[in-house]
């Protein structure tokens, strides 16, 4: 089984990074990742769209994902974006980086993951870069990777100090996000 991830976000916010540390995790786990971006004006706060497909065999198919399992969230003020919503399969998964309520009228939503991922990030790491706390949360909603896993990628990325702080931003992810179900 593939799962087919789309990650929304702007320039700065690490959705490229996150959908690579959750490859490397699956890596890790003997199973398959593959991420790759998609830029348009390449600048910090212009939108970002990056995909991952994971998942148990190989994966060879390197194009956009058009209907994805799960849609990331990074930039909440993108969430009423028609165009983020487009595809999502029925039963979708979305993670959605917010500090207010979620309200939606989605149909194919089966479950939502809500976290303040970049308010986490201000705490931890001192910049409200919401990536690692969001891998985090990707661990605890979709149930598809272990934690560890997803701290343990976090050292190809970061060192020292950046590390431990990124690792917390991961864990407290994983276990402040609120997960809803419909």
């Amino acid at each position: 089984m593939i799962i087919e991830v789309r990650f929304h976000g702007r320039g700065g916010q690490g959705a490229v990074t996150a959908s690579k540390i959750i490859a490397n995790a699956f890596v890790r786990a003997g199973k398959y990742g593959a991420a790759f971006p998609m830029f348009g004006f390449e600048r910090r706060g212009a939108p970002v769209s990056a995909f991952g497909r994971f998942g148990d065999t190989p994966i060879r198919l390197k194009t956009q994902i058009y209907k994805p399992d799960c849609l990331v969230i990074l930039d909440s003020s993108q969430k009423n974006s028609d165009n983020i919503w487009s595809g999502l399969k029925p039963d979708g998964i979305i993670l959605l980086n917010t500090n207010e309520e979620f309200e939606h009228n989605h149909s194919n939503i089966k479950t939502a993951g809500i976290i303040d991922a970049a308010g986490i990030a201000l705490e931890e790491i001192g910049i409200p870069i919401p990536n690692t706390c969001i891998v985090g949360a990707f661990a605890a909603v979709t149930g598809l990777i272990d934690i560890e896993l997803i701290t343990e990628s976090l050292s190809d990325y970061f060192d020292k100090e950046r590390l431990r702080a990124n690792i917390k931003c991961a864990e407290r992810g994983y276990n402040e996000v609120k997960i809803h179900n419909f």
